[in-house]
């Protein structure tokens, strides 16, 4: 995906600099064979902008009158600013936005002043992001509908799951939005639970503003962020594994501290608290971490870390006893 959205900023770039790119030439600039340039020339007509094309010997492509835009007024770090950011949300950050933000980024990168566009396009090319698990999908109209309803003070109505049942409706008065590791939470005031509530955004399904205008209650926490982070700690939110790793605490920290709690236990030693309901990410974040540790709890977790090091023994041509396998 990433290398495909440079391909297609590269595409957009080449099409504004010349009228006209005859196809074998415009296919030879992207490195490409002219059957990919022919996909890449669908997705930028699917992302909005008019490519005509001719064919014959004399045939190639050209944006189409009215595609050009006037340039955006920013300076070089906002450029720099605005192209990480929809980077890291074309490369995964928000499943079910990654197609929005690389649309966003073409578009910005169209109306960049020339100097700039060239400073964006290398910064754009030049990235790679690394391949993570898919993150749960996220749909922009419930993201900003809920955001309104914050923002307005209006109650609302959605459907929203847990686990694998089917989704049950609830009356909110919605607090804040909280973006906690690769998922987004809803914070509100559940009117039938008569309780404060955080809620996974990619599980709710739909969601209706009332207008019934409430007056916020207090939360019984510091702010939203806070209040997220001790309700996911709960025994509700999946398991909770512990270890203690090789390492020091600042270490830990700047590798899984968004997800995980840290506690110190000496120069090079730490405790690693993480709640979660995918155990596979638990382990990819404490292997990140390239030191020893030994799993405390859960015995599930610990069993899973053993049935996958037997796994990786054996790809590496070792009996688990320590011996070479023949």
């Amino acid at each position: 995906m990433a290398a495909t959205s440079a391909r297609t900023l590269r595409l957009l770039s080449l099409l504004q600099i010349h009228r006209f790119w005859p196809g074998p030439e415009l296919a030879g600039r992207l490195e490409v064979s002219e059957r990919t340039l022919r996909r890449d020339i669908e997705r930028l007509r699917e992302l909005g902008y008019p490519v005509r094309s001719t064919r014959g010997t004399d045939g190639g492509y050209q944006l189409e009158n009215g595609a050009a835009m006037p340039p955006l007024l920013v300076d070089a770090d906002e450029t720099v600013a605005i192209v990480l950011a929809l980077r890291n949300a074309t490369s995964g950050a928000a499943a079910g936005l990654s197609e929005a933000s690389l649309r966003a980024l073409a578009k910005v990168m169209q109306v960049l002043p020339r100097p700039l566009r060239r400073r964006a396009e290398a910064l754009e090319q030049m990235t790679q992001a690394r391949a993570w698990d898919p993150p749960p999908e996220l749909a922009a109209d419930v993201l900003t509908t809920l955001a309104l309803a914050c923002r307005d003070q209006v109650r609302v109505e959605l459907e929203h799951r847990r686990g694998d049942v089917d989704p049950v409706r609830r009356r909110v008065e919605p607090l804040r939005l909280v973006p906690q590791g690769r998922r987004w939470y809803l914070v509100g005031y559940d009117l039938l639970r008569h309780d404060w509530r955080c809620y996974r955004v990619d599980r709710i399904s739909a969601v209706s503003p009332t207008r019934e205008a409430f007056a916020p209650r207090r939360l019984p926490a510091a702010d939203a962020a806070e209040f997220v982070a001790v309700s996911t700690s709960g025994s509700h939110a999946g398991e909770r594994v512990v270890a203690e790793v090789e390492t020091g605490e600042a270490h830990a920290r700047a590798w899984i501290g968004r997800w995980a709690e840290v506690e110190p236990l000496g120069e090079q030693r730490c405790r690693v608290t993480m709640q979660t309901d995918e155990p596979h990410w638990a382990l990819h974040a404490l292997n990140s971490l390239d030191a020893d540790f030994t799993v405390l709890a859960p015995d599930s977790f610990r069993a899973e870390v053993a049935r996958r090091a037997e796994r990786m023994l054996r790809a590496a041509g070792v009996a688990a006893g320590g011996g070479a396998t023949d």
